[in-house]
């Protein structure tokens, strides 16, 4: 690797959560307890699978409110992997694959779910699609020896948050104003969100590309 090359930890999502204490302590319990972070990342597949089903099979409220915290696991599972790997020095040569396999599982999973949930399932796969495809963005700018561009406006955490409020919101729409608006809502402003992050991405990179040469 030269020095103009980003490093694996260069392309790490910045997380504000990794320098809290209390993660950081459960991050600890988990070297300790001899978990490879491979394994938490397919972890995180499970998670996304029970949400989804939570969604779609158990009745309101707590089918969208089981979602909501599967979604919130998923994330966890997602924090914990890396800080096993890399400040826990478990690292594995098959890493970069399995942070990155199960994480567009796990998006694809839910968000076709919520295309589901409202209604419109071809707006889920479309999601599913285009969320994937910043993912790819993202690594192709990896590939091009520039340092992974994690910028919104709907990059993975801002999928998920939205998600999660919309979750917690739909029972209670359903509830007070007898309608279902919210999981449609957030499932094509997910969709939207994620060609424009597309876009943004794509037009940072074609800058760096033109600074370098």
């Amino acid at each position: 690797m030269t020095d103009t090359e980003p490093s694996a930890t260069d392309n790490r999502r910045p997380i504000a959560a990794r320098g809290n204490a209390l993660i950081r302590r459960i991050a600890a319990m988990l070297v300790r307890s001899g978990i490879s972070p491979n394994a938490i990342s397919v972890i995180s597949i499970v998670f996304a699978a029970a949400g989804a089903a939570a969604l779609l099979h158990l009745a309101s409220p707590w089918g969208a409110l089981l979602c909501a915290a599967a979604i919130q696991l998923r994330l966890l599972c997602n924090l914990f992997d890396g800080m096993v790997a890399v400040e826990g020095g478990r690292q594995t040569v098959t890493g970069a694959l399995y942070n990155e396999v199960p994480d567009r599982i796990a998006d694809s999973v839910f968000i076709v779910a919520l295309g589901i949930a409202a209604g419109l399932p071809w707006l889920g796969w479309l999601g599913a699609l285009l969320a994937a495809l910043t993912a790819y963005v993202r690594t192709l700018g990896g590939a091009l020896g520039l340092k992974q561009d994690f910028r919104g406006p709907m990059a993975k955490p801002h999928r998920m948050a939205l998600m999660t409020a919309a979750c917690v919101i739909a029972p209670l729409e359903l509830h007070f104003l007898d309608s279902r608006y919210s999981l449609a809502a957030a499932a094509a402003v997910i969709a939207a969100g994620a060609v424009l992050t597309c876009a943004t991405r794509l037009t940072a990179i074609t800058r760096q590309l033109e600074q370098r040469a």
